[in-house]
């Protein structure tokens, strides 16, 4: 079951959160942070996938902060769109709409956060805080940019390789700060995991993350 609810951060803004319910008792929660493309048919999937592997699934519509309601798609100019927007929300505001979510979801037991690329960077910073029991990154480009802030919590990230965003010497500098991390390396193009940009999505990649995604959640959320 999912639905649509209103919620409050800290500094009085109010924002939509899709929520996936699982069919039975909750495991526990996973907040899930959206791409810079917003809550898009792909996050909210992705969000009803976690959901029947039993966690209650919190997704924040962060771009509420600018603009309510948007959702991108993935041309050229949107991407532009997407950056645009990004842009106009500071990391400490989205990661009070991240907090206000995780506050309200730990009545289903251990909260875990979950990001893809931009919502990565957000989950990295946001698990940082330590609120959190686990945290996984769908694409490690930008957590570079957030060092030396690292997780205060077991982290998951997910690496496409080669991805000039991302050279050898930028991991090498991710693992350094952050040893205690995993990382899982897939030979594919950064947003493998979205189904719904065909130039980039790679099945077995996406599969296979999901699978470690789910395995790794079980171990520390439950």
């Amino acid at each position: 079951m999912s639905q649509f609810e209103t919620f409050m951060a800290r500094d009085g803004h109010e924002f939509q959160v899709y929520i996936a319910s699982p069919a039975g008792r909750p495991r526990g929660a996973v907040v899930l942070v959206h791409a810079q493309f917003g809550l898009t048919h792909a996050i909210r999937d992705a969000a009803d996938r976690f959901a029947a592997g039993g966690y209650l699934v919190m997704a924040p519509a962060l771009f509420d902060r600018v603009r309510r309601g948007l959702v991108l798609g993935y041309t050229a100019d949107e991407v532009e769109q997407g950056r645009g927007y990004r842009a106009q929300i500071a990391t400490d505001a989205a990661v009070l709409d991240i907090g206000a979510v995780a506050a309200v979801a730990r009545h289903a037991g251990k909260v875990g956060v979950l990001g893809y690329c931009w919502g990565a960077c957000l989950a990295w910073v946001a698990a940082a805080a330590g609120r959190f029991a686990a945290a996984v990154c769908y694409d490690g480009v930008e957590l570079v940019d957030e060092l030396p802030v690292v997780p205060a919590c077991p982290t998951l990230i997910h690496v496409a390789v080669p991805d000039p965003s991302l050279p050898p010497a930028g991991l090498e500098r991710l693992r350094s700060a952050y040893p205690q991390g995993i990382y899982e390396l897939y030979a594919s193009d950064q947003g493998f995991a979205n189904w719904e940009r065909a130039a980039v999505y790679n099945a077995a990649a996406a599969d296979l993350a999901l699978v470690r995604s789910q395995a790794f959640l079980a171990q520390h959320v439950g």
